[in-house]
């Protein structure tokens, strides 16, 4: 490599420079607790001659399984520095999803918060093979407390050892096969993503950042873009709307994110009315589609700091739908993913990967420095979504003669339900195995407060009556509760293709047209 192509600095050490930048501001914020910006860089430097102690290889694999906390984040931060790359678990995920991602990632080590995760963490290091250390954030009965070993290793100098094409970050997807694939990035493709969204994104100056969904996830790019600002990171372990609205009004949070569901709840709830939510500045949100009608209601009672995000493990950030593009008097424009951002070239293509005519349908494809590398070990799959050098998202959409970008449809078949990705086919994988089901569709229907409700259409065998709590019951034990469908219903037969392929064009066309049954 050049020393052209070796010039910008990982994120890694735009993470060190920013801690060094405001040493005796709050970095990281909790109930009962805090960390300065000094305190997280000694702390990442004691946890980095940790894991320089352990004499494993460049390009090792550190998978994490943590609620929303400082140390974790930390220790995720060092690790990439000694050149090793992570790989977040899903926190809601089920523990075989979590199990299949540490062994396809080929993780060797293993960091639990205890806290949140002690008997899955245990399970997860008892079962998972390949593993060589598993640390716990607290203790646990296995493992090494991370919070004691760095105490007994000492002070250090936290150092950025990465290199540009080492292996940075393992993120997980849902796969239309079952199985997740992994977006891999090196630290070349990973070094970017915050210089895109402060570019963008209207985040504002000091800020003081309420994390409430998972960091393991999108809320978790913006941590290193806001400390870059010199703001606090103010962390909640999960979603109960009274200690939002009491820490938002009591901290003077000026910039959140939320899932619209936890929009709605909020909208929803008695406390709404009785909170000063005057700080707030900018609540982004996305993850799912938003009802219009909810949007404006937040607009009017919350206020004018709304702004819509879009993009996918494959590439984050694409486009933004900002603050002032939320006008309740041009409410057509709330169905918009947005306008591409600066770093991205976003272009609606044909299947020949060609440009399609202005307002016209087609498959957004994205080109950009922070699109993934490949997806690990899937040679097949990274050549067909890297086709032509362009991103393909599967998601098809129109654009209009502004360059904002509307969503029609996904081309494959996903349902984004609370926030969260489902694919249709692990649910029937599941369900199928019940000895009542004969055959099963699963899709998405509209649903005001979910975004898209997982429905399972079910043909019942023969002489049986399959239980609808039974079969939800089976998928939230074998998928986690964010897969299992919210309503089962029992039809004699399912729609059918000319190939004998079950038509879920014609299931959803039912739903969305506003049937409340299908019927067979």
């Amino acid at each position: 490599m050049t020393a052209e192509l070796n010039a910008f600095p990982t994120a890694g050490t735009q993470t060190l420079r920013a801690l060094a930048r405001y040493p005796s501001r709050t970095a990281f914020a909790w109930p009962g607790g805090s960390l300065s910006y000094r305190g997280a860089t000694d702390m990442i430097g004691s946890i980095q001659k940790v894991f320089m102690g352990l004499d494993l290889q460049p390009g090792t694999r550190v998978a994490l399984l943590t609620a929303n906390r400082a140390e974790t984040w930390c220790a995720g931060v060092a690790a990439q520095l000694c050149r090793f790359a992570i790989t977040w678990l899903h926190p809601l995920g089920s523990r075989q999803d979590q199990l299949d991602q540490i062994e396809d990632s080929e993780a060797a080590v293993l960091i639990v918060d205890a806290a949140a995760f002690l008997e899955r963490g245990g399970e997860l290091a008892a079962q998972a093979s390949g593993l060589r250390h598993v640390f716990t954030i607290g203790r646990a009965g296995y493992g090494l407390d991370l919070l004691t070993a760095l105490e007994q290793a000492g002070s250090a100098t936290a150092r950025d050892f990465a290199q540009l094409d080492d292996v940075a970050v393992l993120n997980y997807t849902g796969g239309t096969t079952g199985k997740s694939k992994g977006a891999l990035r090196h630290h070349r493709e990973n070094a970017g993503f915050a210089n895109a969204i402060l570019a963008d994104f209207e985040i504002p100056f000091d800020p003081r950042y309420l994390t409430v969904a998972p960091i393991s996830h999108v809320a978790g790019t913006k941590v290193l873009p806001s400390l870059i600002r010199g703001g606090t990171i103010h962390m909640m372990k999960g979603f109960d709307p009274e200690a939002v609205l009491q820490t938002i009004e009591r901290e003077k949070i000026n910039f959140t994110l939320f899932v619209p569901t936890m929009v709605y709840v909020l909208l929803d709830h008695p406390a709404l009315a009785k909170t000063d939510l005057s700080s707030l500045d900018l609540v982004l949100y996305g993850a799912s589609p938003m009802s219009p009608t909810r949007l404006v209601e937040g607009i009017e009672r919350i206020g004018p700091v709304f702004s819509q995000l879009y993009g996918q493990t494959e590439c984050y950030p694409v486009s933004v739908l900002r603050k002032a593009d939320h006008d309740p008097k041009q409410p057509e424009l709330f169905l918009s993913c947005g306008f591409p951002i600066a770093a991205c070239d976003a272009r609606i293509l044909d299947e020949n990967d060609q440009e399609v005519p202005l307002g016209e349908a087609g498959e957004i494809c994205v080109r950009a420095p922070h699109v993934m590398a490949e997806y690990w070990k899937r040679p097949e799959q990274t050549a067909e979504t890297l086709k032509s050098g362009w991103l393909h998202t599967g998601d098809i959409a129109k654009q209009d003669d502004r360059g904002y970008m509307y969503i029609l449809d996904r081309k494959k078949d996903m349902i984004v339900s609370g926030g969260f990705n489902i694919f249709p086919r692990e649910v029937e994988d599941v369900l199928s195995t019940h000895r009542d089901v004969a055959m099963v569709a699963v899709v998405g229907v509209p649903d005001d407060k979910w975004g898209e409700a997982v429905t399972a259409v079910v043909v019942a065998k023969p002489g049986t009556k399959p239980d609808e709590r039974e079969l939800i019951e089976l998928v939230k034990t074998r998928k986690g509760s964010a897969h299992a469908p919210k309503q089962v219903q029992f039809v004699t037969e399912l729609p059918m293709t000319g190939v004998g392929k079950i038509d879920k064009k014609v299931l959803r066309a039912g739903f969305w047209a506003g049937r409340d049954r299908m019927v067979g």
